[in-house]
């Protein structure tokens, strides 16, 4: 089965999905974001089979959200640092703990808790309007076509 091609789609969501849509993505994202960048520590911690783990890593790389940095020649071993692309996508991470903390946390509460640089209090994150700095939810806002939409598709 041909995997559908996502990053070919007129939607800014589908060409995310086509980047860390795969469910271990964000899990190996996540897991750099907090440190652990070497491919041993990586497939201990998130209990994933070598060939995923490589096939994930090589993606990642090849769409410049990790890069591969090699700290051993004898033998050649690499770890794995976040590019700015990479970082970036961490935010939308932060957004998603936020709901997952909200939705499915349970009574044991949120797993990990996130204290800001900026105020050193623990938070968790907001959306705002690039703009007006006010709240920004799916329901303060309207979906208009931009300039790379495809005419013909009703896409996001």
């Amino acid at each position: 089965m041909q995997r559908t091609r996502f990053g070919e789609m007129a939607c800014s969501i589908a060409r995310t999905l086509d980047v860390i849509g795969e469910p271990w993505s964000p899990l190996i994202l996540r897991d750099v974001y907090v440190g652990i960048t070497r491919f041993e520590r990586l497939q201990e911690d998130l209990g994933i089979s070598s060939k995923v783990l490589t096939e994930r890593l090589k993606w990642l790389v090849d769409n410049d959200v990790l890069q591969r940095e090699e700290y051993s020649s004898r033998p050649p071993r690499h770890e794995y640092r976040l590019t700015a692309k990479g970082l970036e996508l961490c935010d939308l991470l932060l957004v998603m703990v936020r709901w997952g903390d909200r939705w499915t946390a349970g009574g044991a509460g949120p797993p990990v808790l996130y204290r800001h640089h900026a105020c050193g209090q623990i938070g968790h994150v907001e959306l705002h309007c690039s703009v007006c700095d006010r709240p920004m939810r799916a329901t303060d806002i309207d979906v208009l076509p931009g300039p790379g939409a495809d005419t013909g598709a009703t896409s996001v």
